[in-house]
């Protein structure tokens, strides 16, 4: 139950601090812009990497999982309980925006809460086919970061490091594309309380990552035949 509390945890503090910075500090007037946004993503996934990662691996993305699952870095049993304890602390973590900004002074609704959308939805108009290749895309190099850093031959020190910085310039690529998803289970947590539009394309946001996943999983195998097995 410890590896999955670590990932309810962790995934918790990527929504709060990735998303919680988009919507407290990402402001028109003064604020940190798509930089400080992608930032504070990369910084989240690198000190909970380095706080849960020894208990959990510090996956805090169903589409992680899955991949490292096809990478067979995972075993089967965990595969599900993980995915779950995710979207569960994305979720409070999305609940605990949520509260603090809905007790803002003359706060009237939501906004956009960070969520990810295509069409009228993305922040630059990008068509669904241009989020889900993004997405996709995004997300198998990411895993092939994620394989290849935390592979017996990598040096361990540094996966932390290379993970968050790139999560940090996938968010810097594709912020004007989607928001930014690369993770259903954070994209789940804001959706929730976006509802309406963030809902309806919540789907995209659990295809393209998940096949992203498996692409990025099988071209480290590819790579790597034999390395790391389960």
């Amino acid at each position: 139950m410890k590896k999955y509390l670590a990932e309810m945890i962790g995934t918790l503090w990527l929504v709060l601090g990735g998303c919680g910075a988009a919507v407290f500090a990402c402001t028109v007037d003064h604020g940190i812009g798509y930089t400080g946004v992608s930032l504070a993503f990369g910084l989240t996934v690198f000190t909970m990497a380095c706080a849960i990662g020894h208990v959990s691996g510090c996956h805090l993305n169903p589409a992680v999982s899955v991949g490292l699952f096809v990478a067979g870095k995972m075993e089967k049993k965990d595969l599900v309980p993980y995915i779950v304890s995710q979207v569960i602390g994305g979720t409070i973590g999305a609940a605990i925006i949520y509260l603090i900004v809905s007790n803002r002074a003359g706060f009237e609704g939501v906004g956009g809460f960070a969520s990810n959308g295509f069409g009228d939805n993305s922040p630059e108009g990008y068509n669904m086919v241009a989020v889900l290749v993004a997405e996709v895309v995004l997300t198998a190099i990411f895993l092939v970061v994620i394989c290849g850093a935390t592979s017996a031959k990598a040096p361990g020190v540094m996966a932390p490091l290379a993970i968050g910085l790139c999560l940090t310039l996938i968010h810097l690529i594709s912020i004007p594309i989607s928001n930014t998803s690369v993770n259903p289970a954070r994209s789940t947590a804001t959706a929730i309380f976006q509802g309406g539009w963030a809902l309806q394309q919540l789907w995209v946001f659990w295809v393209a990552p998940i096949a992203g996943g498996i692409l990025g999983a099988t071209i480290h195998k590819i790579l790597n035949p034999g390395v790391d097995e389960a």
